[in-house]
C-alpha cells in the first residue's frame, strides 16, 4: 500500500503537488492522467526518492523512501533514458540488472523470453549499445528493465512514448498480464487516454498538482467522464 499525506511541492509560484491524502491499494493499476504541467512526473520523482518534497510524506508499505532504501528491493520505475546505462548493450543491461539483484544469468534469460513479443526483433541481439537504438527501442529496453526483477510495486512514466502503434497494443498486454501473474501495484503516467483507461483499475485526474477526481474503472467505466473532462479543456 502506498500512503501520501499532505505531500505539497512548489517551484516558485507554480504548484506542482498539493495532495492532503491519498492511498493506492495493493493489486491497484492506477493510471494518472492530466494535462501538461499536472504533477504526475513529480509526484513519481517524489516517490521513487528523486525529489524531496517541500512539506508532506510518502510512504511504500510504511516506508519513507526519503527515510531508508528498504523499499528499492520491492519497486522498479522507468521515467525516462536517464535510467539507463547507455553504453552497454541491451543484453548486458539486463545481465547487469540480474547481478545487482540476485538473479541468476539463466533466469535472466528465461524472463526475457517473455519480453520477445514486446521487443520486437529490434531490441535482442542486435549488437547494439542502448545510446544507439531509436528511442522507441530505448524506451523498450527501460520498460523490460522495469519489469524483470518482478518487483511489488512498478513505476513507468509516459510508457507509450516513442512506440509504434502496434508495440503500444502489445504493451498493454504485457502491462495486465504482468498485473495478473504477479498481483503487482502498477503506477502509470500517459497523456494517452484510451491506452490509460483500457488497462487501470484505477484513474486519478490530476490538475495543478492536485487529484481533482478518484475513478474506478471497471470495464472502462471511466472512460466518458475523463474524455468529456478533457474536451472541455481543448
Amino acid at each position: 500500500m502506498i500512503t501520501i499525506t499532505n505531500l505539497k511541492k512548489q517551484f516558485g509560484e507554480t504548484v506542482a503537488c498539493d495532495i492532503p491524502s491519498f492511498t493506492i491499494n495493493d493489486g491497484d493499476i492506477l493510471g494518472l492522467v492530466g494535462n501538461n504541467g499536472a504533477g504526475k512526473t513529480t509526484l513519481f520523482r517524489m516517490m521513487l526518492d528523486l525529489l524531496k518534497p517541500d512539506e508532506g510524506t510518502v510512504e511504500l508499505d510504511g516506508i519513507n523512501p526519503a527515510l531508508s532504501e528498504d523499499w528499492k528491493a520491492n519497486t522498479s520505475a522507468y521515467i525516462d533514458e536517464g535510467f539507463l546505462i547507455d553504453f552497454l548493450t541491451p543484453e548486458e543491461y539486463f545481465s547487469f540488472l540480474g547481478k545487482i539483484s540476485g538473479l541468476p544469468q539463466n533466469v535472466v534469460d528465461e524472463r526475457l523470453k517473455d519480453f520477445e513479443s514486446f521487443a520486437g526483433g529490434e531490441v535482442f541481439g542486435q549488437n547494439k549499445l542502448i545510446r544507439n537504438l531509436s528511442a522507441g527501442n530505448k524506451q523498450k529496453v527501460g520498460i523490460i528493465s522495469a519489469l524483470l526483477r518482478q518487483p511489488k510495486l512498478v513505476i513507468l512514466d509516459e510508457p507509450f512514448n516513442f512506440l509504434d502503434p502496434s508495440s503500444q497494443n502489445i504493451l498493454k498486454r504485457t502491462i495486465t498480464d504482468y498485473a495478473r501473474q504477479t498481483q503487482a501495484t502498477i503506477l502509470i503516467s500517459s497523456h494517452n487516454l484510451q491506452h490509460t483507461v483500457d488497462i487501470s483499475t484505477r484513474i486519478a485526474l490530476l490538475e495543478k498538482g492536485c487529484i481533482i477526481r478518484d475513478l474506478t474503472n471497471e470495464s472502462s467505466s471511466a472512460r466518458d467522464e475523463l474524455t468529456e473532462y478533457f474536451e472541455q479543456r481543448s
